[in-house]
């Protein structure tokens, strides 16, 4: 699979945070720390650990060829190393496939990691976000060609964190959806969770009618805090979220 720069990524880091990269195959972090906590060998520590991590995630799926293309839930082995459980766990309690919640897998185990060492700590891994913050951060929206793309953010404060805020769309982007919601943006302390439920809620999507039907079904998952669709010109929001103006 060949780079796509992800472009927003410079439109929307935080001012007071250092940022690097950590690409390993299609694993592709960005990542913010303090400024004081960042160093080459913390990026070569992280990279080090995505490496390890997707060595037991690609020999498990070796042994278990359904969990890498089933778009149900998947019962894994009990020898399944932890991130592969974490994901079908999520998976099943959002009603899709274990690799729905591979992204946001890889952001919260690097950022769970991170915060041993810095207060302040974003991993963005393809529109998935693992947050943990001291101060009130504004993350902001991209809904492909909708109106109400870069318009808004949400407004999450320290208190929240760490907080997973994880994004669906299937108009924008190459994750597999079976909707057609431009932007479906789910808050949960499980950014694991977070991403199964962005792609099961995304998938209820078909008009813009379908957006507070699928809003309300993603906050009645347990552990989803807040969820957030636009499709066209239509948004719908539901669960403890507070949206501001984006201003950048």
């Amino acid at each position: 699979m060949d780079y796509v720069e992800r472009s927003y990524r410079r439109q929307f880091r935080q001012e007071d945070l250092t940022y690097f990269q950590v690409v390993v195959r299609q694993t592709d972090l960005s990542i913010g720390v303090r400024r004081d906590r960042f160093s080459l060998e913390l990026t070569r520590w992280v990279e080090e650990m995505v490496r390890e991590e997707r060595v037991l995630l690609e020999n498990y799926i070796k042994s278990d060829p359904v969990f890498l293309n089933t778009l149900k839930p998947h019962t894994v082995s009990p020898d399944a190393p932890p991130i592969a459980a974490d994901m079908a766990e999520a998976a099943r309690k959002a009603g899709v496939g274990p690799m729905a919640a591979v992204a946001g897998a890889f952001a919260q185990y690097v950022g769970k990691a991170l915060v041993r060492r810095s207060k302040d700590v974003i991993v963005e891994n393809g529109g998935d976000i693992y947050l943990r913050s001291t101060r009130q951060r504004r993350i902001g929206v991209f809904a492909g060609s909708s109106a109400l793309s870069n318009r808004i953010a949400l407004e999450i404060m320290p208190e929240d964190t760490p907080i997973g805020i994880c994004t669906s769309s299937g108009t924008v982007g190459p994750s597999l959806s079976l909707g057609k919601a431009d932007a479906t943006v789910i808050l949960s302390p499980s950014a694991i969770l977070a991403d199964a439920v962005a792609t099961a809620a995304g998938n209820l999507v078909q008009n813009k009618e379908d957006v507070q039907t699928a809003v309300e079904y993603a906050v009645g998952i347990e552990g989803i805090t807040g969820a957030l669709i636009i499709k066209d010109d239509n948004l719908a929001a539901c669960g403890k979220l507070k949206l501001v103006p984006l201003i950048i």
